[in-house]
């Protein structure tokens, strides 16, 4: 869905199925923002923002956490709590990547 939502408003989207090998994809091509969730199999979102924050090479990448345990994840750059609405989502990544909300 989220694909749908980003790619509608003209985003290039790269998904990673769990947080490792997101770690690792934005390690090879950093990208503009990740977004991660805090509960995922095989590294968490907590464990990939602190593994991304860590590396001097990501370490400035913006983080959005989307999750229904938003509140946990103090160390991304903001927050969206499940369940939310396509604007919310794509106005909390426009003040990330510092475009205009719309």
């Amino acid at each position: 869905m989220m694909r749908q939502i980003f790619e509608g408003a003209g985003y290039t989207v790269t998904e990673a199925r769990h947080g490792a090998t997101g770690l690792k994809s934005a390690n090879a091509t950093p990208p503009d923002l990740v977004i991660t969730d805090v509960m995922m199999p095989t590294m968490g979102g907590l464990e990939l923002i602190e593994r991304l924050r860590s590396n001097w090479g990501t370490a400035a990448i913006p983080i959005l956490v989307v999750s229904g345990n938003s509140e946990l994840a103090v160390a991304a750059d903001a927050r969206v709590r499940k369940p939310f609405l396509p604007e919310e989502l794509l106005n909390a990544v426009a003040l990330l990547i510092g475009e205009n909300a719309g």
